[in-house]
């Protein structure tokens, strides 16, 4: 157990990667957010496509749901504790994270997207801030995390040019 009382020089050395894990922090909520956004739309969407829909969200709340678990154990591996309850994590999520507002299906989908691009917009900012600190494994994790999310991001674009 980490003692309560810590040296100042710990916290100076700290402060850089506590900025880097509540930067983590904003990602893993907006991600955590986004996850279950997926979930509801895969739950309430209707279309003609409703079966390939359906299915590709499922494969998308999972494969969230995977990330949010390692950018938490990143932000562990930081030394950073985790909110402990919803409320906690909702309260970091990203200022631009779009709710959905309609049942309609391509309204739900083009929520989704803006989201998708928002975690890679915040994943590539934070990429650049570890690499500054030499946290090579967190800066990898980013780039493989923002070619993921642009994959899933370019599928719903086909089907909403589709649909």
């Amino acid at each position: 157990m980490l003692s309560p009382e810590v040296e100042m020089n710990h916290i100076e050395l700290s402060a850089p990667t506590s900025a880097l894990a509540q930067h983590l922090l904003v990602l893993a909520s907006t991600v955590k957010e986004t996850q279950f956004q997926a979930h509801l739309i895969h739950f309430n969407y209707e279309g003609a496509n409703f079966f390939s829909v359906h299915q590709f969200l499922k494969e998308e709340y999972d494969e969230l749901l995977e990330e949010f678990d390692s950018i938490g154990e990143y932000v562990r591996s930081l030394d950073y504790m985790m909110p402990m309850c919803a409320c906690g994590l909702k309260d970091m999520m990203h200022k631009s994270f779009k709710n959905v507002s309609s049942y309609d299906g391509r309204e739900m989908l083009a929520t989704y997207l803006m989201n998708l691009e928002l975690i890679c917009e915040i994943a590539t900012c934070i990429e650049e801030k570890a690499a500054e600190l030499k946290a090579s494994d967190i800066a990898n994790y980013l780039g493989e995390l923002c070619g993921k999310v642009n994959k899933a991001a370019w599928m719903v674009k086909a089907t909403l040019r589709c649909g």
